[in-house]
């Protein structure tokens, strides 16, 4: 299964291209469905994978955490992710993929993994409505992968919140101040859940905000603004002052859309901040010279509060 990984610097080559690498894994058969479904994960949030090793129980844990497992040093929580999708079945998922995102390590029981598809962000499209709301609303992309049919992309961050509870803790936010300049924020994130803690952020500091829920729509209204600034004789920076994105997004990531905006003259002076559960070095070396003014992970709210308010200040020197 180790066979499956390749360098990070691959990786980062292919995301500044708006290429990213997706794993395959199944779930089992749904024994009410009689289906067994295709689901994907970004591989650049995948440390290895391996047979689940022994999985001590503990009490007090989440329905869906099976337990914790000791790997090199590390205990980590290990989600049982059938049983947090609800999905039935007798078999007990085998497989174990470790994942590392949101500053956090976690490992993921599935029951088989397949293969790593080399994609286009452009070939993959926001999950329709009726799609969304499968597996509690986990289905954030979908993308038809020859060989494999619909390939379902999994909104990985919605499951740490959902095993872990820190999106509503209120103590998350304590510490944030209300500004006293008039803010508005173009912010792109394909997470609902992500959508939800920036905006709540965005709100405590009194900023304003014109959310998008990826790359190409962000794109599209910063377009559609540039274009109706130019007709009434104004600055784009008039309508929006400073630009947050995420790194993995459906039709156009960030890395992509960052390039765009910063090779448009019309958007000079708008500030850009990356905002990604990809925190390693590379990511943020990239995120750097694709042009980005600043970037930070996801998702500590004073953390990103202070990036915006030290991005906004030194775009006024």
């Amino acid at each position: 299964m180790a066979s499956l990984m390749q360098s990070v610097d691959d990786r980062t080559q292919l995301a500044g291209a708006n290429r990213f690498e997706v794993l395959l894994f199944s779930l089992g058969k749904d024994e009410i469905t009689d289906r067994e479904e295709v689901f994907g994960i970004n591989v650049f949030k995948v440390r290895e994978v391996m047979h689940a090793p022994t999985i001590t129980r503990a009490p007090d844990m989440p329905n869906a955490v099976e337990g914790m497992v000791s790997l090199r040093g590390e205990t980590i929580p290990v989600i049982n992710l059938p049983r947090f999708c609800g999905i039935d079945h007798t078999e007990n998922p085998e497989v174990l993929i470790v994942t590392e995102y949101n500053r956090h390590i976690q490992g993921f029981l599935v029951h088989s993994v397949d293969s790593i598809k080399r994609l286009a962000w452009s070939e993959v499209r926001v999950a329709p409505p009726m799609m969304a709301d499968q597996h509690g609303g986990l289905i954030t992309a979908v993308i038809e992968i020859e060989d494999q049919g619909l390939v379902m992309i999994m909104d990985v961050e919605k499951i740490l919140a959902g095993t872990e509870g820190f999106d509503d803790e209120d103590v998350l936010y304590q510490g944030l101040v209300a500004q006293e300049e008039t803010v508005t924020v173009l912010f792109a994130d394909d997470s609902i859940i992500a959508r939800k803690q920036i905006q709540r952020t965005l709100e405590t500091m009194g900023y304003s905000f014109i959310v998008a829920t990826n790359g190409k729509e962000a794109w599209e209204r910063l377009t559609q603004m540039a274009d109706e600034a130019e007709k009434s004789g104004e600055q784009v920076s008039s309508k929006v002052q400073l630009i947050l994105t995420d790194v993995e997004m459906p039709e156009m990531d960030g890395y992509v859309l960052t390039q765009k905006i910063k090779e448009d003259t019309r958007f000079n002076g708008i500030p850009i901040v990356m905002h990604s559960s990809l925190t390693t070095e590379s990511n943020t070396a990239l995120g750097e010279r694709v042009g980005a003014d600043a970037y930070v992970g996801k998702f500590v709210p004073q953390e990103l509060s202070a990036t915006l308010l030290k991005v906004m200040a030194k775009s006024k020197k």
